[in-house]
């Protein structure tokens, strides 16, 4: 009972106090712009409007749909500015162009402050509602999808909109079992943590937000980035980076290490692990040691990640030690780290087709990455995803396996080079892909290296999320008969965009500026089609995980339309159309008797519905029902695979249904407020799920090594003697 009145007394000391910073707001400084960004974006604006594939010039009109796109990228669901702000800031309208032109970034840096106080009086408020309690026998709903909503016509109906929206938050967690206590103090902290991040922004993040909407009202593909931003780009494309080679997370406000990759400095030295948190950090051995607690950990990174073979220094606080532990000094020498789990993967998986047991290499491909400056300075090991898919090919055929499967989910692109020399490693000399400049002239990318590393059967998976350079490649695979490809309609993007660094075009000593991904091209399959919008279509569909009005080129604004150009000469190497019936049957056959599919059919159906509503209800009973309806949805699947397993009957007990402790369930929490170790085994679990997309996409690759060894009415294998004719 004491206890009870205790956290009483100091929720209503920590509201009180609340309240009163809501009255007294202390917003953060106001950003400013500095001459080199206003030189930046005219820059920018000159080569946009010269040599963009879909060349717009920045006048009134274009001031317009910038206008609209930052209001967009600032608030998208209008949860902090009213109508009164946004009659305010309307003036600005047409004046966005001359921000550019005329150098003088005022009036996007006014908008973008009058953002940070609108976000900052929000979050305190939420904060300052955590004292009132809710109602949740109250029959009412919460809108959380509010993209098509109106602004909120008055304060006051804003208040009415956050209110519902912490009323939500402490929903989920009540739920979850949490006690009123403990939601206080995670809703407290996680409200507090949000305004300490947009206290965190700065010059450079408000200048990158409004040049991402100049260039992404021209079109989807083209963006700015800022240093930090292209250094980020600069590290996916080449798959290294200089540093201490350990995977940081911020976590309750510390920077802790997730991961130690193997081989680094961190690694080696024995001296650090998993949960150790970093609380400083110092520059050499004598080097003064900077507090990073409370950072933003694109900060943090940035000055742990320096030039190589020097000396950083880490103030430590041991993962097993509490917030007043003793810290620990660690030297370490940074080096180059190859971020090897982002590379290419290979795995060989057993499958029955027919009466044959056969097994299926199968090589996953995150993106199409390369080193292009140690490629461009002939260094004999550069960073490659063909270089590396190559390695792995010659593994799979001194193993001797039935087939590969390209799995290309997810995989958003890359290099159109490596796209070219992927496909190259599956077919004979030939065209590829055709790109058409902004001039309109027409070029064919050729693989010109002879032969190929992989003559089998060949499958190519493909989801929504498969985009540009992975569409290049399962285009050609297709177009050439080379192999079947499998999965879900690809994401649609058929451009080519080119990185500029506006350091070297203004002669600048120093990076200033940042660079500009820039769409120069439109690419084309060799028989004449566009990937754009319409992406690749599987010969073989499975079901689709992501819903394609919501995802993909074609829900993009400004979008190029698709179009056609004539085809160029090549020769397929197979014809998967004479055996496509067989496999659909097969397939057909597997999926209706298979339970995992048709879990994963009810999962899909089941997120579409829930994709589809916007509103939910903040009635605890109504709430509760539905969570209860779901996790004995999941108890019962749990109970049909264990009686498989065992060859007994299904029983289901309706009165045992999870409790709060094993529900599978939301938890409430958002990511960086779990503890490391739930997240970790969390991420553990999910590695380790079924993938049954994956094995169906096996299964099928197996289907065709039956096929062809039966000795089917089509050719899948290569044809090095085949004639290629190239433009």
């Amino acid at each position: 009972m004491k206890q009870k009145l205790l956290w009483k007394v100091l929720v209503f000391v920590a509201v009180a106090h609340v309240a009163t910073l809501y009255a007294e707001t202390r917003y953060p400084p106001d950003l400013q712009p500095i001459e080199q960004e206003a030189r930046a974006a005219h820059l920018a604006a000159e080569l946009l409007t010269r040599y963009h594939y879909k060349r717009i010039p920045l006048d009134s009109d274009m001031s317009e749909k910038i206008f609209d796109r930052y209001l967009n990228s600032l608030d998208p669901d209008k949860l902090f500015f009213v109508q009164a702000d946004i009659d305010q800031i309307s003036s600005d309208r047409s004046r966005l162009d001359d921000a550019v032109l005329k150098e003088d970034l005022s009036v996007p840096f006014e908008i973008y402050n009058l953002y940070r106080r609108r976000a900052f009086e929000r979050f305190e408020y939420a904060r300052a509602l955590l004292g009132e309690g809710f109602d949740f026998d109250r029959e009412e709903s919460y809108k959380y999808a509010r993209e098509n909503a109106d602004w909120s016509k008055t304060e006051s109906d804003m208040r009415d909109l956050w209110r519902k929206r912490v009323k939500n938050d402490w929903l989920r967690l009540k739920l979850a079992g949490k006690d009123d206590q403990g939601i206080v103090e995670i809703l407290d902290r996680r409200y507090d943590n949000y305004l300490k991040r947009i206290g965190q922004i700065t010059r450079a993040d408000a200048f990158q937000t409004y040049m991402n909407a100049y260039t992404m009202s021209i079109e989807p593909h083209t963006s700015y980035m800022g240093l930090r931003a292209a250094e980020e780009f600069d590290i996916q494309m080449k798959l290294s980076l200089v540093g201490i080679g350990a995977v940081l997370t911020n976590n309750n406000e510390y920077v802790t290490i997730r991961e130690l990759v193997p081989g680094g400095p961190a690694s080696l030295s024995g001296l650090l692990k998993i949960g150790d948190r970093i609380m400083g950090v110092g520059q050499g051995e004598d080097g003064a040691i900077t507090d990073i607690q409370g950072w933003r950990l694109t900060d943090s990174v940035a000055l742990i990640r320096g030039t190589p073979d020097t000396v950083v220094v880490l103030d430590i606080l041991p993962a097993d030690a509490g917030p007043d532990g003793e810290h620990k000094l660690i030297s370490l020498v940074r080096k180059k780290i190859n971020l090897e789990k982002q590379s290419a993967k290979a795995t060989i998986q057993s499958t029955t087709s027919g009466e044959r047991d056969l097994r299926v290499g199968v090589i996953s491909l995150p993106s199409f990455y390369e080193d292009f400056a140690a490629r461009q300075r002939g260094d004999a090991d550069y960073k490659s995803a063909t270089r590396d898919v190559e390695r792995l090919l010659g593994d799979m055929n001194a193993e001797e396996v039935d087939g590969v499967l390209i799995d290309l989910r997810n995989n958003g692109g890359g290099s159109l080079g490596e796209a070219v020399d992927l496909a190259g490693l599956f077919i004979d000399t030939g065209p590829v892909v055709q790109r058409r400049d902004f001039n309109g002239e027409v070029i064919v990318e050729v693989d010109e290296k002879s032969g190929v590393s992989w003559n089998g059967p060949l499958g190519v998976l493909i989801n929504r999320g498969s985009a540009s350079a992975s569409e290049i490649f399962a285009a050609a695979i297709q177009d050439y008969g080379r192999g079947v490809i499998i999965g879900d309609q690809s994401f649609g993007k058929g451009t080519v965009q080119r990185v500029i660094d506006l350091d070297r075009i203004a002669n600048n000593n120093k990076p200033q500026y940042g660079e500009l991904k820039m769409t120069v091209a439109q690419f084309f399959r060799i028989d004449g089609g566009t990937t754009q919008l319409r992406g690749v279509m599987p010969d073989l569909l499975l079901p689709a995980v992501y819903d394609s009005e919501d995802f993909g080129e074609s829900s993009l604004e400004n979008a190029l339309p698709w179009t056609q150009i004539d085809e160029v000469d090549y020769a397929p190497v197979g014809d998967m159309k004479a055996v496509l019936p067989v496999l659909l049957t097969m397939h057909d056959d597997r999926v209706t008797e298979s339970k995992d599919f048709q879990y994963l059919q009810e999962d899909i159906a089941e997120t579409n519905r829930l994709r589809n509503k916007s509103v939910v209800s903040l009635n605890q009973s109504e709430r509760r029902e539905e969570r209860e309806a779901r996790e004995l949805r999941l108890k019962a699947r749990k109970a049909q695979r264990d009686a498989e397993e065992s060859g007994s009957d299904v029983a289901v007990d309706e009165e045992n249904a999870p409790s709060q402790d094993d529900a599978v369930g939301d938890d409430g929490l958002r990511p960086d407020e779990r503890s490391l170790a739930d997240e970790l085994a969390a991420e553990e679990a999910n590695k380790n799920a079924k993938d049954v997309l994956l094995d169906e996409a096996v299964n099928i690759v197996g289907d065709a090594a039956t096929v062809l060894e039966m000795g089917g009415a089509f050719a899948i294998r290569a044809k090095p003697e085949s004639p290629m004719m190239t433009e």
